[in-house]
């Protein structure tokens, strides 16, 4: 004991200043271990941290066009809304016929590439062509999905070709729709709160001045995750779900119709969800994985 010093248990007396202090007594092999787990956590987080900065983004393409919706404003509100909430980067074809009169009947030209979907992490589908009829043309779209692309479905995507002779089309969307009920207010309801993609989303959303799509035919991997009842029909829709095709993972929403419910946080907020979850980035709590949050 150091001279001038009284200890007694865990205090100490100085019998110079009279002060009176607390003595930690822990054996140096605890000190050191303790000390080389918190550099170990410290290194563990610094890792972590460059980790994720290194994370390169989801290369997504997004293919638009067709008719009856602004397209033009669309594309800028989603890529703009998606990559303000996941790392994203973007390639937009959009592509409209060059007469009117066909714009139900064009096929977007990058489509007649075989690989046309090459280089990609995941497809964003906003397109609106219900009228194309080339099978061999409509299977070429969805092939790349059932091998494993993930894809992302909105609104008239899956009204597109559905004059096809085909059914795999309708089997990547996840159900097969023909047509829909007229534009009002639609209560949307959390049918799958548990669900990462509806995380987040309110147990009732009011979608304001947006369509319900008839679901005719729903798929075997089909899982519903947001409802609105049909007037027409007097019974729910499934308007938001997700899908498996093959090997693929598809997020799909039938609302979307105006660009003031694209504009909306809900809406931008659960399909950048649906986004993550089909490309497996995002946690069970609904959050982008490490490195998949948007970038500053």
């Amino acid at each position: 004991m150091r001279k001038g010093l009284l200890r007694w248990r865990n205090f100490a007396l100085d019998l110079r200043t009279g002060l009176v202090s607390i003595v930690l007594l822990v054996p140096m092999k605890k000190l050191l271990l303790s000390l080389l787990l918190t550099a170990t956590v410290g290194a563990l987080l610094v890792v972590r941290a460059a980790d994720s900065a290194s994370v390169k983004p989801l290369r997504v393409l997004m293919v638009c066009g067709g008719c009856c919706h602004d397209y033009e404003n669309q594309k800028k509100i989603l890529s703009a809304g998606l990559s303000a909430r996941a790392n994203l980067e973007f390639t937009i074809v959009h592509e409209d016929a060059a007469d009117k009169k066909d714009e139900r009947t064009h096929q977007v030209s990058i489509y007649k590439n075989a690989d046309w979907a090459k280089g990609y992490d995941v497809v964003l589908h906003n397109e609106c062509f219900g009228a194309v009829t080339d099978v061999p043309f409509v299977d070429g779209i969805a092939k790349p999905h059932f091998d494993g692309l993930p894809a992302v479905m909105l609104h008239c995507s899956t009204h597109s070709y559905r004059a096809a002779a085909t059914d795999e089309w309708r089997k990547c969307v996840g159900q097969k729709s023909m047509s829909h009920e007229k534009n009002r207010d639609l209560l949307v309801k959390n049918v799958n709160p548990t669900h990462p993609v509806m995380q987040g989303f309110p147990k009732e959303w009011l979608d304001p001045k947006d369509e319900l799509y008839k679901n005719e035919v729903l798929y075997d991997h089909f899982v519903p995750l947001g409802e609105a009842f049909g007037e027409d029909t007097q019974k729910n829709h499934a308007c938001i779900w997700v899908n498996t095709y093959g090997k693929g993972r598809v997020f799909g929403t039938t609302l979307g119709h105006n660009n003031a419910t694209m504009e909306d946080p809900v809406y931008l907020d659960l399909v950048a969800r649906g986004l993550l979850w089909a490309c497996g980035k995002l946690d069970d709590a609904g959050k982008p994985l490490p490195g998949y949050e948007a970038k500053p």
